[in-house]
Parts: C-alpha cells; sequence; structure tokens
C-alpha cells in the first residue's frame, strides 16, 4: 500500500531514457526513486508497529506456544528490508538485462532454503527461521546494488540534477492511479487468509497454508519466464505499431497459456498426494476447495500477459475505478459463498471478482489501444483458450482416476496434456516460432 507502485511509475519513464541514452535524467530518476523508497520503508516500518494492538482482532485463535507479535515484528522488519539498498534493480531490468537479477534471486532462494530447514531441523526456532530471512532479503539487495554500481558506474556521480517538473508530475499521476490499484489489489490478495481465520479458525488457515506455498511457488517459478518479458514489451510499445505489438502478444500468450494449462493440471493431480506423503492424509483440504484453487491459479496465470502489456503501456489512469470494482466484488462474493458452500467459497468470490477483468477491463483498455482489435476478436480467443484448457484437464483428471501412485500421476501429467496441447497448436504460428528459437538455442550450443 504505501509503496504506491512508484518503481512502477519510474520503470515506465525509465524506459524512454534509457533508450535515448540520457544519463543525466537516468541519474535524477534514481536519485527519485532512492529518496522514495527510504520514506516508503520508514512509513512501512511505523504504521506497522502501530498495528500490533489490534493483531488479537484478526487473529481469532492461537493453540501454539509462540509470542505472535514477535513474529510479526520479524516479518515487518522482513518487509522494511525489501525495501532498502533495492532502488537500482529496476534499472537493471530496464535494460532488458532482468536475467541477472533472476540470477541472484535464484541463488537467494537457495540459500535461504538451505539455511531455513537447517535452523527447523537443528533447533525447532521459529524466530532464527524468520531471522535468516531478514538477513537473507539484505544481503540479496547489497549484490544488486553492487552489480548495477558496476555495470553502471555513471549512477554513482554526484552531480545529480534535480528531477524535471514534467516528468515528476507524470509519475505523481500515474502514482495516484497506481495508488487505487495496489490498494484495491492487497485487500483482493490479501482478503483470503483474514476470512478464513475470522470465520473458520487458524487451523483453516494452516491447512490452507501448505497448499499457498506450493501453488505460490510455481506461481512466482513460471510467472517469472512471462514477466521477464516487461522490458522488451515497453520498448516495443515505444513503436506503437498495432500489428507489431499484436503478434509479440500471441506470442507471448500462447507460451503463457501452455505453461499456466500444463501447471495447473500438474497441481490438480498432484498436490494431494504430494502433502499426503509430506504430512499425512489429514491436512488435505476438500475436493472442491482444491478444484477452486486450481481454477483460481490458472486464471491468475493467463493474466500474466495482459499485465506485462498493459504496465509497460503504463494504463492506470485509464481503469482506475476497475480494481475498486474488483476487491468490493471480492469480498461480497466471497462471503456469501463462504457461508453456502464452506472453504471453497471464498475463493470462488476471488474467481467471480476476476470477471470483471476478463469481461471489461482487458478487452477495453488492452485490446483496443494497444492492437486496436474490438471485443469480437477478444471473446472468440477468450472462448477458445477456456474450451480447450477445459477439455484437456478433463481427459487427463479421468485417465488419472486409473493411476497407482504418485509417480504415474506425474508421468500423466508431464505426457497427456502437452501431448494434447501438441496435437492442437503444433501448425500455429506461435508454436512454429517457439520451435525455430529452440532450433537456433541448440544450433548455438552445438557450436
Amino acid at each position: 500500500l504505501f509503496e504506491l507502485c512508484i518503481g512502477s511509475a519510474i520503470v515506465y519513464n525509465l524506459y524512454k531514457y534509457v533508450k535515448e541514452n540520457d544519463k543525466e535524467t537516468i541519474k535524477s530518476l534514481i536519485k527519485f526513486y532512492k529518496k522514495a523508497y527510504n520514506i516508503i520503508a520508514l512509513s512501512i516500518f511505523v504504521i506497522g508497529l502501530l498495528i500490533i494492538p489490534f493483531l488479537k482482532l484478526i487473529i481469532k485463535e492461537v493453540n501454539i506456544d509462540i509470542n505472535i507479535y514477535f513474529v510479526y515484528i520479524l516479518f515487518l522488519i522482513s518487509t522494511v528490508c525489501t525495501y532498502l539498498i533495492t532502488y537500482k534493480r529496476n534499472l537493471i531490468f530496464v535494460n532488458q538485462r532482468n536475467y541477472v537479477i533472476n540470477i541472484i534471486h535464484i541463488i537467494y532462494i537457495i540459500v535461504l532454503n538451505v539455511f531455513q530447514i537447517l535452523i527447523i531441523y537443528l533447533t525447532k526456532n521459529y524466530y532464527l527461521y524468520l531471522i535468516v530471512k531478514i538477513i537473507c532479503i539484505l544481503l540479496e539487495n547489497i549484490i544488486i546494488n553492487i552489480k548495477a554500481n558496476k555495470d553502471y558506474p555513471y549512477i554513482l556521480e554526484k552531480d545529480v540534477k534535480k528531477l524535471d517538473d514534467n516528468i515528476k508530475n507524470d509519475i505523481v499521476n500515474r502514482v495516484k492511479a497506481l495508488f487505487i490499484h495496489k490498494t484495491s489489489g492487497a485487500i483482493t490478495n490479501g482478503t483470503d487468509n483474514i476470512l478464513l481465520s475470522s470465520f473458520f479458525g487458524l487451523k483453516s488457515v494452516g491447512l490452507y497454508t501448505n497448499y499457498y506455498y506450493i501453488i505460490h511457488t510455481i506461481s512466482t517459478l513460471f510467472s517469472g519466464v512471462i514477466m521477464s518479458s516487461n522490458a522488451s514489451v515497453g520498448n516495443l510499445l515505444v513503436e506503437k505499431n498495432y500489428d507489431k505489438n499484436y503478434e509479440t502478444f500471441k506470442k507471448i500468450k500462447f507460451l503463457n497459456f501452455w505453461i499456466a494449462t500444463f501447471t495447473s493440471i500438474c497441481l490438480l493431480l498432484l498436490i494431494e498426494p504430494f502433502i499426503t506423503l509430506w504430512l499425512g492424509s489429514l491436512f488435505l483440504l476438500d475436493k472442491i476447495t482444491l478444484f477452486s484453487l486450481i481454477l483460481n491459479f490458472f486464471q491468475g496465470m493467463m493474466r500474466n500477459t495482459f499485465k506485462v502489456f498493459k504496465e509497460s503501456a503504463g494504463i492506470w489512469k485509464e481503469d482506475w475505478y476497475v480494481p475498486i470494482i474488483q476487491s468490493t466484488l471480492n469480498i461480497v462474493f466471497s462471503i456469501i459463498m463462504l457461508k453456502l458452500i464452506g472453504i471453497a467459497g471464498i475463493f470462488i468470490g476471488t474467481i467471480i471478482s476476476s470477471l470483471v477483468l476478463w469481461f471489461y477491463s482487458y478487452p477495453k483498455f488492452v485490446y483496443k489501444p494497444l492492437f486496436n482489435k474490438g471485443i469480437k476478436k477478444y471473446s472468440h480467443e477468450f472462448i477458445s483458450d477456456l474450451i480447450v484448457f477445459i477439455t484437456i484437464v478433463v481427459i487427463t483428471y479421468i485417465i488419472n482416476l486409473y493411476s497407482l501412485n504418485i509417480i504415474i500421476s506425474f508421468l500423466i501429467c508431464l505426457i497427456v496434456p502437452n501431448f494434447l496441447l501438441l496435437l492442437i497448436y503444433y501448425k500455429t504460428d506461435e508454436f512454429k516460432y517457439y520451435i525455430n528459437l529452440l532450433k537456433k538455442y541448440l544450433k548455438r550450443l552445438n557450436k
């Protein structure tokens, strides 16, 4: 909420000046970014501390021997640390070198998980577990900061001009719209746990959290593949070529759809056997909840392509009211549905609220202004994708009913959906494009 998407607004401005190699303006933007993030970090910390007396109103019950206030403070510090010494990473990102950040982040994840597993195994101390995360976050930010300084040494120069008023006003205007997007997004994404805790208790939160960690990890891992195209799309949209924009969009959406379909089926068929092996069958949620989680995961993954183009084009002011409608619908329908069908209703409410994006926001604010395509074209593609997804899920799910164990289920996930996708799309231009990319990559490896 406090970050206000200032980073996104500054990145949008950086595209232009990085392309023009305007180092003076880039330095001014980076300095402004640093100041903004320091204020944000301080604000989060202060307001976070003021929330402490109200924790008991949010958490219904605590059945374990742990100080929730101390845990909360550690999480708060962890969040604050994500904004410290991190303002230079967007310069690497805009220069289409996000792979550098990704490599550092992967190392961070590996180191963090190794140490956290050792701490839990050897000490059973959850406080140390959280403290290690804080240390690793700071180390990751420091390394990225050093890398940015090395690759773009001009940002270390002391003679930095004041940011141009026109640029500052553009950032402020975009931040106003982004504030609404960010606030509504925080409400939409943050209500699930609160509703679970308030209506069903912390036990239900614990059961859901096991699923959430697996789903969130898969989502983060594969979303990164699509979101890594953000900088390239940002530079492409500067040219304002409708046909070229649409062709690029179709290629990215095709890859996104393949990944989303494959990972959704893997989660649907493997998450229950995995949790049973990991924790036991007592930690499983009901089937309706599982199906609602997978459907919500799929639609969230498919939004990545639209998110890339929307953010790269700086489309925030135009649809400022959409996230307000979405977050309101999310709360209303989640409460109605949870009373009707239980835990699954919370996630079905989230899916229903997302329809405002699929049926209104994306066709109006992405397809029309960026591709000059109408609602008919959008609807045809949307329905086609949905039919293909449902068909592949049903076929794979029925075949998996005859599976004897998790290994066979894994092989079914690996073979069936990918074979069906290949059968449907092997003649398309998008499929041929990625096959040619793969051939070129293999040729380079052989040299």
